[in-house]
């Protein structure tokens, strides 16, 4: 079976990322990334010796690149003539402009959680609706918070069934390295429902799910407290077994030195995970509590790195690879090393 040959659009804090998996994809082919300025990104790749070729997208000027002896392998409409399928993480907007192009060219293509769900066919989340994405030509991924509560609450579901969730989210203001949010000694609310819960009740409709998001001044992760009801009463050890079988779970304990995002963060560093990267959520043992009927937890969000596995899926769905959520998620883990530590 040949490769299926892919292209990233926008090679920033998520194209990086997304890049770096698709490599280490044995069925698929990283065609090349594409991106608007010689920023310190594309510089780093270019000090490692381009291993993926660079594109350049309209508007972009070459002679920054040839000043830096930056190689360019040609336009992004030569990239996309290439691929199978883009995967855009282009800043909010872009990428529905971008569209107009795939769809000239006949390229699917998945898109980040920044865009409009306007700009795809189907809203996609690898492990709780895999099959809706299958042979879709236009995907779109949830947000990293999204993304890794409804891993969570998924892995609930399909082991007892849930009837509702609330949720509150702790989100780190800004990427590590970004200077646009000024937002120091001060936590900020944001108006209820969260969009994370909107979003996982169109994902799983049949779940009733509300939050609270609070922003804080930190930048390695974001923590999400869940409140979940069953269709019956789940016991900590019941929900306990179930994340332990979730590949794309980590669980941890306060007693083992995890006592927040930033231990998280210093861990995967330690790992020698490229960037401080981890694509499995944490999830503290110690905060799984029984609450009357409900069950509660707290789990950790590498904001970062969270969509890549996703995105992924997302390639294996639209593109036939895989006909299963357990064959495309397991394709996608065995690749990545998801779950080896287990």
């Amino acid at each position: 079976m040949a490769k299926i040959k892919v292209g990233v659009a926008g090679y920033g804090t998520i194209g990086q990322r997304l890049a770096d998996g698709v490599a280490l994809q044995e069925d698929m082919e990283l065609v090349g990334v594409a991106d608007l300025m010689p920023t310190l990104s594309i510089r780093a790749l270019k000090e490692k010796g381009m291993p993926y070729s660079l594109f350049l997208v309209d508007g972009a000027d070459k002679s920054k690149f040839d000043e830096l002896d930056i190689p360019v392998s040609g336009t992004f409409e030569d990239l996309v003539g290439r691929v199978d399928i883009m995967l855009d993480s282009s800043p909010g907007g872009v990428g529905a402009k971008n569209k107009e192009l795939y769809v000239k060219k006949g390229v699917k293509a998945v898109f980040q959680g920044g865009e409009k769900d306007s700009v795809a066919d189907v809203f996609f989340h690898g492990y709780a609706n895999y099959e809706k994405g299958l042979g879709a030509d236009y995907l779109k991924l949830t947000s990293c918070n999204t993304t890794g509560l409804i891993r969570s609450v998924d892995c609930l579901d399909r082991a007892y069934g849930i009837e509702k969730v609330a949720i509150t989210i702790i989100r780190r203001v800004s990427d590590p390295g970004d200077y646009h949010r000024g937002l120091t000694n001060a936590l900020q609310m944001e108006k209820a429902p969260s969009h994370q819960a909107v979003d996982l009740m169109t994902i799983m409709p049949h779940v009733d799910a509300t939050g609270i998001l609070v922003h804080t001044p930190v930048t390695h992760g974001h923590i999400i407290t869940v409140v979940a009801t069953g269709k019956k009463k789940i016991t900590g050890e019941m929900a306990l077994n179930a994340f332990k079988a979730h590949p794309r779970i980590r669980i941890v304990s306060i007693a083992e030195g995890f006592l927040g995002n930033a231990s998280l963060f210093r861990y995967a560093r330690d790992l020698g995970n490229p960037r401080g990267d981890m694509y499995e959520i944490a999830l503290w043992e110690d905060s799984i509590v029984e609450s009357g009927g409900d069950i509660m937890y707290a789990i950790n969000i590498p904001q970062e790195s969270v969509t890549i596995p996703e995105s992924i899926d997302g390639i294996r769905a639209a593109c036939r690879v895989q006909q299963t959520r357990e064959e495309g998620t397991a394709a996608t883990n065995k690749y990545l090393g998801i779950g080896k530590w287990k």
